[in-house]
């Protein structure tokens, strides 16, 4: 109860200060291209491409492919596991249900805005495919910052939410990929 009452005062106080860099990144989804384009990537973002990625991995990479693809995965469901406990405990309100003024393009996977998962694995995935496939990575990149990005055009998050959840998957991912490289030596 202590962690959710701080929390609480930390993000009332975080969200006075992005409300007007979200609102104004919000005003892009005036501009029905860009608000189809991001509504596009984040349907992608809700794990299609990610699935299609991982599938795809073991026909990229023959030799370690599958590892890898099965590595991804599990590090995906541990990305889930832990961006839901997180928010479940932070309890921060979407920037749309806390400032009307911001307008929601697309209808949220989950209640909390506290870490963006899309991003947490966007960077998970990101961290491990410039680990295991530098050349696949450079492909996903631009895909992944418009995960990123997203989040907040569609007024789903705050900027925080897509940092900490780009810091925390980035982690993930990377530590993830140095625990198979100790297991596989």
């Amino acid at each position: 109860m202590q962690i959710t009452n701080k929390a609480s005062r930390f993000f009332e106080l975080a969200d006075q200060r992005e409300f007007a860099l979200c609102q104004s990144i919000n005003r892009a989804i005036r501009f029905r291209p860009i608000k189809g384009y991001f509504r596009l990537v984040s349907w992608l973002g809700d794990g299609w491409l990610w699935y299609a990625l991982i599938l795809a991995i073991p026909f990229i990479n023959p030799v370690h492919g599958q590892q890898f693809a099965i590595l991804m995965a599990l590090t995906g469901l541990t990305c889930t596991l832990t961006y839901k406990v997180l928010k479940h405990r932070l309890i921060r309100e979407r920037p749309f249900i806390s400032f009307p003024a911001i307008n929601c393009a697309m209808p949220p996977l989950d209640r909390y805005s506290f870490p963006s998962g899309h991003t947490m694995h966007a960077a998970c995935f990101q961290a491990m495919l410039f680990t295991l496939l530098p050349a696949v990575a450079w492909a996903v990149l631009p895909f992944t910052l418009s995960v990123a990005a997203s989040r907040v055009v569609l007024g789903l998050h705050y900027p925080s939410d897509v940092v900490a959840g780009a810091l925390i998957g980035g982690l993930m991912g990377w530590t993830s990929v140095q625990l198979f490289a100790d297991l596989a030596a």
